[in-house]
């Protein structure tokens, strides 16, 4: 496929940044990548319509991502059955009596903490911090855009770093077709150190979290309490535990159904199957709790819980969309297109950088990481056997350009899950991230040049 495969993701950002709208915005570029593999034809027009519908029906056939539409619509609902009840409001004033998030600066380091400390999944990352730090963010007057940069920007970071995870089986799952010199395990955990954009990332979440220091568009983003929407404490609190058991049964859920589904390996594990099942257990517990309660019987509880998911309707539809239209990005080819520019015009001593590049623009293209790492690893390794380049530098720089590319991309799964664990504006948290995003990214660059140079030069 030629340069016309980068032309749906180039209307798609067009259209958001002129629109502001993401759900217009991936149904004309979905319909503009389904012309584009009918054209030329006999009533490409209508029939592209046609496929539009069938490519967004197709993203329901797979059973991983009909687990992911439902996970996001119980979590909606756990998210208002948690709050309503009173336990978010409770919990906060917990920890503020306790001291561990008695302010702004606390409470963005304790959330920045939970956020790498939940390695074993990115989605059970961002939940878990979000969740945590919903009421308290609140409370202490912190936008609830700083909460989705912090929890989007220590999830996938950690994961990629850590790789003790479903990440990490992918890529060695990757890696096993090609003699590197050396096991595939170690070559994964040799690019710890070479992962520029991850370290950067963290470290930067860490500095400002402990200063307060924020820039750009983060440092003007408003509280929740002035956007008119209600907070996680505007209920009267009543007991810690209507949030925390149903908290803790989800963390510990999704460790054991991880290893569960993995036949006792974590990292072998089903996420998707993972965190649906961890969040329904979770429900049921939240229920359990609250059904005894004079002021919320049954009908109360279904009502809250529909309401909840009814919030999330609006990040569903975007989610779906996006993968469609990943599907069909996926066809036309603009990954291999993209990675093709890279491959076929690049000096040795520049290829980490352009993987880096070429990671984060099929990243932000198509709205997957997994997927940019799928096109990008057998390109990557291939010339590091054929040329005996350092493939851990390689690796490192395809890795993390797929999580730069998916910090800065409005159509990202990823990114939609952290406003939802979050409560914050899809846009809003697009717009405020991408400076951070942008600002890591060039500097893990220079660095890959840098190390081009010195290691391969």
């Amino acid at each position: 496929m030629s340069w016309v495969s980068v032309i749906p993701p180039i209307v798609a950002i067009a259209v958001v940044l002129w629109r502001r709208e993401v759900i217009v915005a991936l149904v004309i570029a979905l319909f503009a990548s389904e012309l584009l593999l009918l054209l030329p034809g006999a009533a490409a027009v209508p029939l592209a319509m046609v496929a539009t519908v069938e490519r967004t029906a197709l993203v329901l056939t797979s059973p991983d991502n009909a687990r992911l539409f439902m996970f996001m619509l119980l979590i909606g609902g756990l998210l208002a059955l948690m709050r309503d009840s009173g336990g978010v409001a409770a919990t906060v004033d917990r920890f503020v009596r306790s001291g561990i998030a008695s302010n702004g600066r606390r409470t963005s380091l304790m959330t920045s903490a939970v956020g790498t400390l939940v390695f074993i999944e990115s989605n059970l990352s961002v939940l878990t911090a979000g969740i945590v730090s919903r009421g308290l963010f609140d409370r202490f007057g912190l936008s609830r855009a700083k909460l989705a940069w912090i929890i989007d920007s220590t999830s996938a970071p950690v994961c990629i770093l850590v790789l003790l995870n479903g990440w990490g089986a992918f890529v060695l799952a990757l890696l096993g077709d090609y003699d590197l010199g050396a096991s595939a395990a170690a070559v994964l955990w040799g690019t710890v150190p070479f992962n520029f954009y991850a370290l950067l990332t963290l470290a930067i979440v860490y500095a400002t979290a402990a200063t307060g220091r924020y820039f750009g568009p983060l440092a003007r983003s408003a509280p929740r309490s002035g956007t008119g929407a209600p907070q996680e404490t505007d209920v009267a609190p009543t007991k810690a535990r209507y949030m925390l058991l149903p908290l803790v049964t989800l963390i510990g859920g999704m460790l054991a159904c991880m290893a569960w589904t993995g036949g006792g390996d974590l990292t072998a594990g089903s996420g998707s199957k993972s965190v649906l099942y961890a969040t329904a257990a979770a429900m049921l517990v939240a229920y359990a709790l609250l059904a005894p309660r004079p002021d919320f019987d049954h009908a109360r509880l279904v009502r809250t819980s529909f309401d909840g998911m009814s919030e999330l309707l609006p990040l569903v539809t975007i989610v779906l969309l996006a993968l469609a239209l990943g599907g069909s990005l996926k066809e036309l080819g603009t990954g291999i297109y993209l990675a093709g520019l890279v491959r076929d015009s690049v000096p040795v001593s520049l290829l980490p950088a352009m993987l880096f590049l070429a990671g984060a623009l099929i990243s932000f293209s198509t709205g997957t990481s997994w997927g940019t790492f799928a096109i990008l690893v057998p390109i990557g390794m291939p010339l590091a056997v054929m040329l005996g380049l350092h493939p851990s530098l390689l690796l490192a720089a395809i890795l993390g350009g797929g999580v730069f590319g998916d910090h800065c991309s409005p159509i990202s799964d990823t990114t939609a899950i952290s406003s939802v664990a979050s409560g914050c504006d899809l846009l809003e948290h697009v717009r405020t991230q991408l400076p951070y995003a942008l600002f890591a990214g060039g500097i893990a660059l220079l660095f890959y040049i840098v190390a081009g140079q010195v290691m391969l030069g």
